[in-house]
């Protein structure tokens, strides 16, 4: 996802793009994978960007809401962000670097089709996030 398409996600829905938020979808596209609030928050001030702390989480929860960031919920409780393609996606995440990549629907709609049938519910939407550790992550020996 390029900064055109963020941007025009915003433009799209209505929603004005001003110098603090284009300094937010600078500091996501320069991330690669999984990335926190916190880390945006360091990495503005290291960079000395016009970005405070709020302005950061009212726009991910904008970026949020235009489905180009999706919130990840960790299996220690805590949650990070992933920039996100269009079109419905599952992410499997290294836990020690956060490297992250989409997967298609890797059989999940035939699951939900299956659960439904057993249940009488009608699924319109499901969320599938698998974490493990990345190809370069399971050489490096543990600390």
């Amino acid at each position: 996802m390029v900064t055109e398409d963020l941007v025009r996600a915003f433009d799209d829905a209505g929603f004005r793009l001003t110098g603090a938020r284009q300094s937010v979808i600078d500091l996501i596209l320069s991330r690669n994978g999984a990335f926190t609030t916190a880390d945006l928050v360091d990495d503005a001030r290291r960079r000395r960007l016009p970005a405070a702390r709020a302005t950061i989480f009212r726009t991910l929860e904008v970026l949020e809401q235009l489905k180009v960031v999706e919130r990840l919920d960790l299996p220690n409780g805590s949650h990070s962000y992933i920039r996100c393609g269009s079109g419905h996606h599952h992410h499997v995440v290294c836990r020690r670097c956060a490297r992250s990549v989409d997967l298609g629907d890797c059989g999940m709609s035939a699951v939900a089709a299956e659960v439904a049938q057993r249940t009488g519910f009608r699924i319109d939407l499901h969320r599938v996030e698998m974490f493990g550790l990345c190809p370069s992550c399971q050489t490096v020996v543990p600390t």
